[in-house]
């Protein structure tokens, strides 16, 4: 059994972030809309917006593994001295992702990746324990289920065989880590779970809708204050100029937006009633402007109002 240390998902998370960031140095530090412009010109696995970039990158969400693979694509491509190889890059975040993920540091590897790297089994017989789980995390590999509760397939080995598997799973590392692994299977959380797989259990465009129902959400309040507070907007901006904590990198984005004059001018000019008038960019300024921070409080499915809390720069007037 690999001897790998399992990280709690906090440390885990600080891992993966510190890379990130290491990788960006290394890349010039381009700017968050710049790798969103690169990740959409080439060819990734995901479209990350640039409010998607500075989420990943400053850790203040769990990624999709699409969305870091195609930002560390892009960055890797960017670096110049020394250069460094995509491909390779993607490979190293690969396991620092799934230590987030899934609570293992990448020693255990999905059974795909290990049909395809070594076989199930080493020369001498012997299953590893990364094998063994790989087999029983899926019993989808070994009986065939009715088409009503799973996708129709053909077993990939026998009953008879599956159960061996399992006995020696039991005998070399024992009954408690067997039954942990047969529990994480049947919860849908299984060990190599691939987005979208049919016994995941989790949605996989679900972080990619949980911050556009943060940011559609941000929007309506925005609008609601917009309506009833005179000069809001001015205020935020000089309330956003004056925040010493705000990121150096975020306050980058937003002056570097001031600076085109036209984008400006949609955002100076907006009201609750020119609002659909106003440009995806535009929207955003106006965002970073009022809203200082904005993420989720409560689970996945309620109401947005209970769901994400909002810090915004200029604090809401007390209610009659």
């Amino acid at each position: 059994m690999t001897t790998d240390t399992v990280l709690p998902s906090n440390e885990a998370h600080q891992e993966l972030v510190r890379a990130l960031e290491e990788l960006h140095r290394a890349a010039g530090r381009p700017g968050m809309r710049k790798v969103s412009a690169l990740v959409a010109e080439g060819v990734h696995p995901a479209v990350v917006s640039h409010e998607g970039v500075r989420t990943t990158l400053r850790g203040l969400n769990v990624p999709r593994w699409e969305t870091v693979q195609s930002i560390v694509a892009v960055l890797a491509a960017a670096c110049v001295d020394p250069p460094r190889d995509p491909t390779a890059e993607v490979a190293r975040f690969l396991p620092l992702w799934r230590a987030l993920r899934e609570g293992e540091p990448g020693g255990m590897k999905s059974a795909r990746e290990l049909a395809l790297s070594q076989g199930w089994g080493t020369d001498d017989g012997q299953w590893t324990a990364e094998a063994v789980v790989g087999m029983m995390i899926n019993p989808f590999n070994a009986i065939e289920i009715a088409p009503s509760l799973a996708v129709p397939h053909e077993p990939a080995i026998s009953e008879d065989e599956w159960v061996q598997v399992g006995v020696r799973l039991i005998e070399e590392n024992g009954a408690e880590f067997a039954l942990r692994a047969l529990l994480r299977t049947l919860k849908g959380d299984y060990l190599g779970a691939e987005e979208g797989s049919p016994f995941g259990y989790r949605y996989p465009d679900q972080e990619a809708v949980e911050m556009h129902t943060a940011f559609r959400y941000g929007c309506d309040r925005i609008l609601q204050r917009l309506a009833v507070e005179p000069n809001l907007l001015q205020r935020s901006i000089s309330a956003m100029h004056a925040d010493e904590t705000m990121g150096r990198e975020d306050r980058i984005e937003m002056l570097r937006a001031e600076s085109d004059v036209s984008l400006m001018r949609e955002v100076m000019t907006v009201t609750p009633e020119t609002w659909h008038e106003l440009s995806e960019e535009a929207h955003h300024q106006v965002f970073g402007y009022l809203i200082k921070e904005i993420g989720p409080v409560g689970r996945f499915g309620l109401p947005p109002d209970q769901r994400f809390r909002i810090t915004w720069r200029i604090p809401e007037p007390p209610t009659a």
